[in-house]
């Protein structure tokens, strides 16, 4: 990935369905880079689809840039780096001017029949869900389908269901999303409010998976059926997260199916729909299971589907298998990286469009919100109502919408006793908590029309990125918020541990006298 130069990719094979066009004509090249150019397009065909790739200066990318350990992000690197190790899993390598994207054949040939499907207009609405192990290309795939799809259509709709690795929203969150334009970046690129956004608070699903069904399920409920929906789904596949996957699958009711699938992966199953017809899910029951497999405390309420989901009759949909064959495919990596590139690339949205200096985060405005005026709720963990602001300080929380609204008789905080699954618009960081005058310092890109409809901030499992907190410009001393006086022996600095299969109640509010 080089940003500063041209360079010309190949999007398309020759004679295949074309991708994304971009115009390069009538553009001066200095002479060396004009005769590359022509020599790499000779060798296309008019069915084919050239791609101009050059300097990418946008409020976001200045942002990311000013931070020392990504200052040389979008440089040529002389050796295989970490991060081309990351790109490289995701099927983006380095390669000659003259060589470009290599797509598989069972890619090309589930992509022909997807797109036939939804345009033809006497099928009905497609809805593709898209599944398999990690670092399989499940992503690329997606993006690659969806910029088919916009050369025909209006627009196509996005579900995200992992909430490791988003696309249009930072980290945690289940979301459906318009797509309108190519996608033609990482998703730190194209940070974007959904039309429905649900914040679950973690990048895995282990701990609260009944939880993790609700939020799939309310997110789903505003999925119209105007246009294709894409629905790209978690890389947890063995074990009980395939048997998750099953119960997504019975929820959602997909047309098709396309299962990345590496050679040698013996782990998953192939998803038939005889094969999902008999199994038993995590929560729902197979065809020759007299009740609901239930795990964990059995004291736990087994999530059940509305009625009319889950029937006993075979589902019905088009079962497409597809093998990558980029370099690494399904060797895991450090994943960490990308989700702190998306949270950069959502706080960057905080920056003047104006060319100019880069203002740090703590040289930002925040905004300030009463005590009593949002409810707050601890996610991931317990937390003692004494030390909640110790964890809420310098935290990073989904901005949320709950139905009910905020009583509370003094001036806060109003804690929630269960977790909502609710509307979220937004995230921000809070800067600080102002004890002395009951105010939170909230500092978000949210427009003021949706921050006026927050009224619950939820905190989660998702941490602010280091370089934000190490990269504090012209202070001195002690940096805030940073120490290296760590104690791993202090109660609750340790890793956390599964609590699965919670028992669901109805969540209430609790006012702190304290």
């Amino acid at each position: 990935m080089r940003c500063g130069a041209a360079a010309i990719l190949r999007a398309a094979r020759c004679g295949e369905t074309p991708a994304i066009s971009r115009a390069v004509r009538g553009r001066r090249f200095p002479p060396p880079v004009a005769e590359a150019r022509v020599k790499v397009m000779a060798r296309f065909s008019p069915e084919c689809a050239v791609v101009l790739l050059e300097h990418l200066d946008t409020p976001v990318t200045r942002f990311l840039l000013s931070h020392p350990p990504l200052s040389r992000l979008f440089e040529p690197q002389s050796s295989f780096t970490h991060e081309d190790a990351v790109l490289a899993s995701v099927g983006i390598v380095k390669c000659s001017p003259d060589r470009g994207l290599l797509v598989s054949e069972s890619m090309l040939v589930a992509l022909e029949e997807l797109i036939q499907a939804c345009c033809a207009e006497d099928e009905g609405v497609p809805m593709i869900l898209v599944c398999g192990p990690k670092n399989t290309g499940k992503s690329t795939f997606n993006r690659y389908l969806i910029n088919l799809l916009l050369n025909r259509l209006p627009s196509v709709e996005y579900m995200e269901c992992d909430i490791g690795q988003t696309e249009f929203t930072p980290p945690g969150c289940v979301s459906l999303s318009n797509v309108t334009e190519p996608i033609l970046g990482p998703p730190f690129t194209h940070q974007q409010t959904p039309r429905k956004m649900v914040y679950y608070g973690q990048t895995s699903c282990e701990q609260d998976t009944e939880r993790y069904l609700d939020v799939v399920k309310c997110v789903f409920s505003s999925y119209k059926k105007e246009v294709p929906l894409v629905i790209n789904t978690m890389g947890w596949v063995k074990g009980e997260g395939l048997l998750l996957l099953i119960d997504i699958i019975r929820l959602l009711s997909p047309s098709h199916i396309v299962q990345m699938d590496v050679y040698d992966w013996k782990a998953m199953a192939p998803l038939t729909p005889e094969y999902v017809h008999l199994t038993p899910g995590l929560y729902t029951k197979g065809k020759q299971q007299a009740k609901c497999q239930q795990m964990g405390t059995s004291g736990a309420e087994p999530w059940k589907p509305a009625e009319g989901e889950g029937d006993a009759s075979v589902p019905e949909y088009k079962l497409l298998y597809v093998h990558p064959e980029f370099p690494r495919a399904g060797v895991a990596v450090h994943s960490g990286v990308l989700r702190d590139m998306s949270i950069l690339g959502y706080l960057g949205q905080l920056q003047s469009p104006d060319v100019g200096a880069v203002l740090p985060l703590h040289s930002l405005v925040p905004y300030q919100v009463p005590f009593n005026a949002v409810a707050l709720r601890v996610i991931h963990t317990d937390v003692a109502p004494t030390n909640i602001m110790y964890a809420v300080n310098a935290s990073w929380v989904g901005l949320c919408r709950i139905p009910d609204e905020i009583r509370c008789q003094t001036d806060g905080p109003v804690l929630l006793t269960q977790t909502p699954v609710c509307d979220c618009l937004g995230f921000g960081i809070v800067r600080g908590v102002e004890m002395e005058k009951k105010l939170y310092h909230i500092l978000t890109p949210v427009p003021p029309e949706s921050l006026r409809l927050v009224n619950c901030l939820l905190l989660g499992n998702i941490s602010i990125p280091n370089c934000v907190l190490v990269g504090q410009q012209a202070v001195e001393g002690e940096i805030p918020y940073v120490t290296s006086d760590y104690n791993y022996s202090i109660l609750g600095s340790g890793k956390l541990k599964k609590k699965k299969h919670f028992k669901r109640r109805e969540y209430a509010f609790e006012c702190d006298f304290t």
